[in-house]
């Protein structure tokens, strides 16, 4: 009888060594774990995206609206512009760019921040349907 690590020999006569295969299930089941893990954590890192992305389009819609209604009432332009960043905040975004036309029509781009880094950018334009 060998032990593990002790030379043998084959029937043809070649020499080898035995080793013992204890603990290959260990390392295998640590190497599956390690890959569910991983894939764990990318699906939480596109939830959150998805998330923020979700976010962001919602505070763009309002502080569209906010701008549009502002201008429908003021006709100034500044002001509109001003409630819309208002609203966005409020919503826990960052408005990036706003557009308030004579025509009514208020357009916005939103920034929220995540946690994977960046932010989520959306847009939204809010008006009447004619201009």
């Amino acid at each position: 009888m060998t032990h593990p690590g002790q030379p043998w020999r084959t029937a043809g006569g070649r020499a080898g060594t035995r080793w013992d295969d204890r603990g290959a299930g260990t390392v295998l089941l640590l190497a599956v774990v390690l890959v569910a893990l991983l894939a764990a954590a990318g699906v939480g890192a596109v939830a959150t995206a998805h998330a923020a992305r979700g976010r962001a389009q919602a505070a763009a819609d309002l502080a569209a609206l906010a701008g549009a209604t502002t201008l429908r009432h003021t006709h100034d332009a500044e002001q509109a512009c001003a409630r819309a960043d208002q609203a966005a905040q409020r919503n826990g975004a960052e408005l990036r760019a706003c557009d308030a036309t004579g025509a009514g029509v208020v357009e916005v781009a939103v920034t929220v921040p995540h946690a994977l880094g960046g932010g989520a950018v959306a847009h939204a334009r809010a008006g009447p349907r004619r201009a």
